[in-house]
């Protein structure tokens, strides 16, 4: 049995999976991501997410990257369909706080700024040059590009992002009760300094409003001349929302339908605004007998780090469910 609804042709023979990391100090606004145990921690999970996809397991510090209610990061599933496809996942380093023990591609960006304090992103435009390159240097060792994010409180400024691009969006979110109240606060406070000092550029509305996974992530869409797939939920929708306003042929996605179905979010009819097209994976947790799995379904998480994608590339692979089951369970007994 399959997982994906529908097999798009897409031939490929040399896949690569990556993930862009990156922080944003939205992030710690209590309340705005259950990716970490505490606000000011959501800082650190990026960094080790970082380790879990690249290592395969956390030996960098006593932890184990978790939300409050003990649902274990979404990295995990990433790295087990990464070893399950015989593939070595890398990570680039768009900006974090914590300075990562595993190697990574550095693109020498910062931890993302609170935009409604100032810029954001200040160095955005130099961040896409830099993906540009990256886009050209992973088109010459793939054919196939599956690339996802991990910044926990991007939801937020990929909120602030579409609204400023002119998408009347609502994202999605980590937590089962969605803090759409600060989320619309934070929102209207940078849309009103955007449009108080005339930004109209789409670098500039992310230098403003985003964070440093974005421009990265659209500059690699710019020069990748492969097959390149999005692995995530309303952030790279917000990312393909950038792409799109630079000139560009938005890329598809590949996320979950605990994405899909979020009823907070608008992220089907957001990604037929921008034009594009998303696929869907249906994991099962409720009945793959792990019960921080079966919180996604519950709408805790839904998504992050690439696993949606992941799970996708699995499928399409090949592998079916009972295999992807089995791989994950084995995986996760760390994580129970």
């Amino acid at each position: 049995m399959s997982i994906i609804s529908e097999k798009p042709d897409i031939p490929f023979s040399r896949p690569m999976m990556g993930v862009v990391v990156g922080n944003t100090r939205i992030s710690t606004v209590p309340g705005i991501s259950a990716a970490g145990p505490t606000p000011e921690l959501t800082l650190a999970t990026s960094a080790l997410d970082g380790e879990i996809i690249v290592n395969g397991k956390i030996t960098s510090a006593p932890v184990i990257p978790v939300s409050p209610t003990g649902c274990a990061t979404p990295a995990t599933l990433t790295r087990a369909m990464a070893e399950l496809c015989n593939l070595q996942p890398f990570v680039v380093n768009a900006g974090l706080a914590w300075t990562p023990t595993y190697p990574a591609i550095d693109v020498y960006g910062a931890c993302g700024g609170d935009p409604r304090e100032g810029d954001a992103v200040p160095d955005a435009e130099a961040l896409y040059l830099r993906g540009k390159t990256l886009g050209s240097f992973l088109g010459a060792q793939s054919d196939f590009l599956l690339l996802g994010e991990s910044v926990p409180g991007g939801t937020t400024t990929a909120l602030c992002v579409l609204r400023a691009l002119g998408y009347t969006a609502s994202v999605s979110s980590s937590h089962v009760e969605h803090p759409a109240s600060v989320k619309e606060e934070i929102c209207r406070a940078v849309i009103g300094r955007i449009k108080e000092e005339g930004i109209t550029d789409p670098l500039a509305i992310v230098r403003a409003a985003g964070d440093p996974m974005m421009p990265v992530c659209a500059g690699i869409a710019a020069t990748y001349p492969g097959t390149l797939v999005y692995a995530g939920g309303t952030q790279m929708l917000a990312v393909a929302a950038i792409v799109r306003a630079l000139g560009g042929t938005p890329p598809r996605l590949a996320t979950t339908v605990y994405v899909r179905d979020d009823a907070d979010a608008t992220f089907e009819n957001t990604a037929a605004e921008i034009g594009t097209t998303a696929w869907f994976v249906d994991p099962d947790f409720g009945n793959i007998g792990h019960p921080g799995l079966a919180r996604y379904c519950a709408g805790e998480v839904k998504e992050g780090a690439g696993a949606g994608g992941a799970l996708w590339l699995a499928s399409m692979m090949g592998h079916p469910k009972v295999a992807i089951w089995e791989k994950i369970r084995e995986f996760m007994k760390d994580y129970s």
